[in-house]
């Protein structure tokens, strides 16, 4: 295995152009779905443990890599399971009567939001306005998305390279938080995958229960989540099929607005 010269232009001991391009194989790599080691990586390049290490650990910092417990690296954030992004603007303009549909359907308060960073923000929402009693719709808020039933919906769509990037730093505290570990969220998270919606039981505040679906843009990714919020005194474990059976078909309704808004350029 060849060793660098070590010379005043770069700690690597290589060209900027060299390192650049050393960098992208890995990328390429693990972009291919190829775990790396250090040892792995170093042969790969023909490049000195040191130099491959530091070229990782580069790619980790931008998120073009992860490294796991075992201490190998694979494919980062870049590359894995990323909600793809539609302008906020697109998504609020397509997704209002789509929400007016959804809230006569089910007669409670709905809402619309979309993953920025760990943290899922409510773009829009419409109250419901037959009860006494309803949840008020949030706008522009930002809440930990662990602990939303729409946020668990889209982190649900996550793979887990990416999910660990994410809560790298633990979870995001929150008052009424269920969860306090990655494990128990990842444990969650399994469950809304078999049955298709996210629940939130008290998790974003008091007196609210929620229920969340995922919504696909025209690439087929996870592009934002559909909630229902009811007061938890009026929940009934029985509505719960309807209300997601409802949550389902505007999530479909919401992504043919966003087929058709994409075919027409």
């Amino acid at each position: 295995m060849a060793e660098e010269p070590v010379n005043a232009k770069s700690p690597a001991g290589a060209s900027p152009v060299e390192s650049v391009d050393r960098a992208l194989r890995l990328a390429l790599a693990l972009r291919a779905g190829e775990p790396l080691t250090v040892a792995g990586a170093a042969q790969l390049l023909d490049v000195a443990p040191s130099t491959a290490h530091r070229l990782l650990n580069a790619l980790v910092h931008r998120g073009f890599a992860v490294q796991e417990r075992d201490r190998s690296y694979t494919a980062g954030p870049v590359f894995v399971g990323r909600p793809a992004e539609v302008p906020h603007e697109t998504l609020r303009h397509l997704a209002l009567p789509v929400l007016q549909d959804l809230g006569a359907r089910i007669h409670e308060t709905v809402q619309v939001m979309v993953l920025s960073g760990n943290s899922v923000r409510f773009l829009d929402g419409v109250e419901a306005t037959d009860r006494n009693l309803r949840i008020g719709a949030r706008r522009n808020d930002l809440m930990p998305a662990y602990c939303s039933a729409g946020g668990k919906a889209i982190l649900a769509e996550i793979a887990n390279p990416e999910l660990e990037a994410l809560y790298r730093g633990g979870l995001t505290p929150w008052p009424t938080a269920r969860f306090s570990t990655l494990t128990a969220l990842k444990r969650n998270l399994a469950t809304v995958r078999r049955v298709g919606y996210g629940t939130s039981i008290e998790e974003t505040e008091q007196g609210v229960r929620g229920l969340g679906v995922a919504v696909k843009g025209p690439d087929g990714k996870t592009v934002a989540a559909l909630t229902a919020a009811v007061p938890s005194v009026r929940f009934r474990r029985e509505e719960t099929a309807p209300i997601v059976a409802a949550l389902h078909d505007a999530a479909e309704a919401l992504a043919e607005s966003l087929r058709r808004a994409a075919a027409e350029g």
